[in-house]
């Protein structure tokens, strides 16, 4: 036991043992050695026990820690772990600081205006395109479109407009055909919860042999269209669509800047509105001149549309565009409401081919309605559209015929959403690759975004494309394609000789590379 230290001690009485059992006592038992100190009386047996002890760990008093660090020991141990914790500091900031002064700047976004985000989607014949052959109609298409990644619905004409007859004309006035304005009002503000803005085409002779009546009634004509746009843009509409803008801009240039200052100057909700303007002309030179002359935000012609045009013809009109002006005023089409459908123009085996031509070209995409599912004009330029096609058919060519239909609108849909996607597709720059009279290739890429080749053949011989290029990988996966028997999408291809089938595009992906 330690000097000073108090042990308690039990007693254990042992039950007493019957008589038989108990033992003889003679004196002061002998106990083994090393065992508790016993005593007996009258046969019972004390033991004293002693009690296990608790060990408590309390630690350094407050003047034990005082005294112990301020020994030359601890204070040199402090001083050291102090310095190294700030070198270690200073040696990440300068390393954070190095990475971010190597590491290569994001490049500014372009300014750009909501009608350059995504495609335009004509709809020049309500009655056509309306299951109801009503607006009402229209606006129960709206989620439709809205799968369709659509950012402009251009709605009409749908004013009042006898034929050739300017007295009898209304800029302010739905025709009964079309619907009233309540269900006009209604259509906008569906629209606009679905993020699709809404531009009404005010082409005033619509249904005549010209778009401004007679050079006569120009002037007129188009004093009355200044009131009508105030009218129409306090609707909500977020622009305004107008076919011939050459003749009036050249004969009354000062009531032209006055309807562009109407619709240009102006914002809807924040954003800007955009003033379309539809002209006849095919040559690069004609729409680029007409791009100057008049102001339009877009303007729609046939600079893609002649049958005649070779790849390399194609080439030159894109390349002569963008050398003189901004994407952002580039709009490629080539349907419209008078010219007609796709599937008309290029043949329903063309349908996608050229979808993904208007898709990856820098500048806004525009369709007629219907192009998404290859809607071809039979009798009229204004063909009904097919809704049923989502609906299941019983008869076997009926069925094949919605399945065409459906590939041709999710081969649109999948485009249209990678285009709102990428930055490249977006915005990127424009850089030609292969041009000959039958093929055309060319990259697409914007900073450290992905890249993206759109290759297309329009002979009937197979055409082997040389893309390789120190600055681009020895493979590329393919995004898109109209060929998926030879290029399956996901598949990789060699970019050093790339065989596109007579009549097929596809569209390649690769990364940045620093």
């Amino acid at each position: 036991m330690t000097k000073g230290t108090e042990v308690d001690m039990k007693d254990v009485e042992l039950n007493e043992m019957d008589q038989e059992k108990r033992p003889m006592t003679g004196g002061a038992g002998n106990g083994d050695a090393g065992s508790p100190t016993s005593t007996e009386k009258n046969g019972s047996i004390k033991v004293k026990i002693p009690e296990e002890i608790e060990t408590k760990f309390t630690g350094l008093s407050k003047e034990e820690l005082l005294r112990v660090a301020g020994t030359p020991a601890w204070v040199r141990t402090r001083w050291a772990l102090l310095i190294l914790f700030w070198l270690g500091w200073l040696g990440m900031l300068v390393g954070a600081v190095a990475i971010i002064v190597q590491a290569p700047r994001c490049k500014d976004l372009p300014a750009m205006n909501w009608w350059n985000y995504g495609p335009l989607y004509q709809i020049g014949d309500v009655q056509a395109f309306s299951e109801t052959q009503n607006l009402k109609g229209v606006e129960e298409k709206l989620d439709s479109l809205s799968q369709l990644k659509v950012k402009g619905l251009v709605v009409g004409p749908i004013h009042v407009a006898p034929a050739d007859d300017p007295v009898s004309l209304n800029f302010e006035e739905i025709s009964s055909d079309a619907g009233n304005l309540e269900q006009f009002k209604g259509l906008v503000i569906a629209a606009h919860k679905k993020s699709i803005n809404v531009i009404l085409d005010l082409t005033p002779n619509y249904l005549g042999s010209g778009p401004w009546f007679s050079n006569v009634s120009v002037t007129n004509v188009a004093e009355r269209l200044k009131s009508a746009l105030v009218f129409w843009l306090n609707q909500g509409v977020d622009g305004i669509q107008l076919s011939g803008v050459e003749r009036v801009a050249s004969i009354v240039p000062s009531l032209w800047a006055d309807i562009r200052a109407i619709v240009q100057n102006g914002t809807a909700e924040g954003k800007g509105r955009i003033l379309i303007g539809v002209t006849a002309k095919t040559s690069a030179v004609d729409v680029s001149e007409l791009l100057n002359s008049t102001g339009v935000d877009l303007l729609l012609s046939g600079a893609l549309r002649s049958k005649t045009m070779t790849a390399l013809d194609r080439a030159q009109t894109v390349q002569q565009l963008l050398s003189s002006h901004n994407q952002t005023q580039l709009a490629w089409n080539i349907g419209g409401r008078k010219e007609g459908h796709l599937a008309t123009l290029v043949g329903p085996d063309m349908v996608n081919f050229n979808q993904m031509l208007l898709l990856t070209l820098p500048g806004t995409p525009v369709f007629n309605y219907g192009d998404e599912i290859a809607l071809a004009d039979e009798y009229t330029k204004s063909p009904k559209m097919l809704w049923d096609y989502l609906e299941d058919e019983t008869n076997g060519t009926a069925t094949k015929e919605k399945e065409q239909r459906l590939a041709c609108r999710s081969f649109f849909k999948t485009l249209s959403d990678l285009r709102g996607r990428e930055r490249s597709l977006q915005h990127g720059d424009y850089i030609p690759l292969f041009n000959s009279t039958s093929a055309l290739a060319y990259l697409r890429q914007w900073d450290q975004s992905g890249r993206y080749i759109a290759a297309f053949n329009w002979g009937s011989d197979v055409v082997t494309l040389q893309l390789a290029h120190p600055d681009r990988p020895a493979q590329a996966v393919v995004q898109m394609s109209t060929d998926k028997a030879n290029l399956a999408p996901d598949s990789a291809v060699g970019l050093s000789a790339l065989e596109l089938g007579p009549g097929q595009a596809v569209l390649l992906q690769f990364p940045y590379i620093a």
